[in-house]
């Protein structure tokens, strides 16, 4: 699926769903029923300019993850952004500020700029650490789950994450976005791909193209954090039915901000993301946006600085 070769729309729109089908057969089967959220508050505390709510809600028949929701005092039709944690065990804690790196607290940040912000657990990180296990060891999960992907069961609980926003009084549902960084930049972008009520991506250090990626089996190791397993055949044969150009390409044309990293300790040849997004960049010029991707390459390693933040408050200010 090369997006250089393509026409026009009409090409495009051959392809479109056989890359969503491609990308879907590697997470995974989605449940056939969404289940009904029925959000509750557990917890609130009143800051200066917003109130923190520890909220829950159901993500299937059974299991209601908890969440940091926070909204922004005295505004009605808010914007909102879903924050989406890196690999860290302190999971929703550090975008709300709470624990870990403050330049990561995205939740807290961007209410303390007058939007409404979500940050919730991933599985296996925070309160989801299965009991007895390290944190992102996926070996309960895939027990319970054996048809689905990590991937594909965190871009599942990211979907019902937007509809508890969605259902928010004073949010505005047209004007939802989304950030992360490292494990929650993969998360952003997905959930952007396959999700069309995100109008704004911001994705920090999020991938290297597994083309182009030294250690591609990092998507498919058999322990730890196994991110997709069925991507096991194609990354020993070298042959992908994806890459990330064509996630990129699905999010179109929606809006989206990549922060890079040419230095980073954790990906190797980062400048492959600069190749998807000149891949990517077609169709958002077929769809007549052609500044509606972009990429912000750095020095400054596998974190987000002050400076890079600030970047990412330009993004969501131009485009939520």
């Amino acid at each position: 699926m090369d997006l250089a070769k393509l026409k026009d729309l009409k090409d495009w729109h051959k392809i479109r769903n056989d890359i969503r089908d491609k990308i879907i057969a590697v997470l995974g089967k989605f449940p056939d029923e969404k289940p009904e959220p029925q959000m509750k508050v557990l917890d609130e505390d009143s800051f200066d300019g917003y109130v923190r709510k520890k909220i829950t809600y159901f993500v299937d028949e059974w299991e209601r993850p908890n969440a940091w929701f926070f909204m922004p005092d005295g505004k009605d039709d808010v914007p909102a952004i879903l924050c989406c944690h890196q690999m860290t065990p302190f999971g929703k804690n550090e975008p709300a500020g709470i624990e870990g790196d403050p330049n990561l607290a995205f939740a807290k940040h961007y209410a303390e700029l007058g939007y409404a912000t979500l940050a919730p657990d991933c599985i296996t990180a925070g309160e989801r650490i299965s009991f007895s296990l390290e944190p992102y060891d996926t070996s309960s999960f895939y027990k319970d789950h054996p048809g689905m992907s990590a991937m594909g069961k965190m871009l599942w609980d990211h979907m019902i994450a937007v509809d508890v926003l969605c259902e928010m009084r004073r949010v505005d549902s047209a004007r939802i976005g989304v950030i992360g960084h490292s494990l929650g930049g993969h998360n952003a972008l997905m959930l952007a791909a396959f999700d069309e009520r995100i109008q704004a991506c911001v994705a920090s250090c999020a991938f290297t193209r597994f083309a182009d990626d030294k250690t591609p089996d990092r998507w498919a190791r058999p322990n730890g954090f196994v991110y997709m397993p069925k991507l096991a055949p194609a990354i020993k044969k070298k042959k992908y039915p994806f890459d990330w150009e064509h996630v990129l390409a699905l999010i179109a044309p929606n809006p989206t901000l990549l922060l890079t990293a040419l230095n980073d300790e954790c990906f190797s040849n980062t400048e492959s993301c600069e190749t998807a997004v000149e891949m990517a960049k077609k169709i958002y010029r077929l769809l007549s946006v052609p500044n509606g991707i972009h990429i912000e390459t750095h020095n400054e390693g596998h974190k987000v600085t002050p400076e890079l933040l600030e970047k990412a408050d330009d993004w969501f200010e131009r485009w939520l």
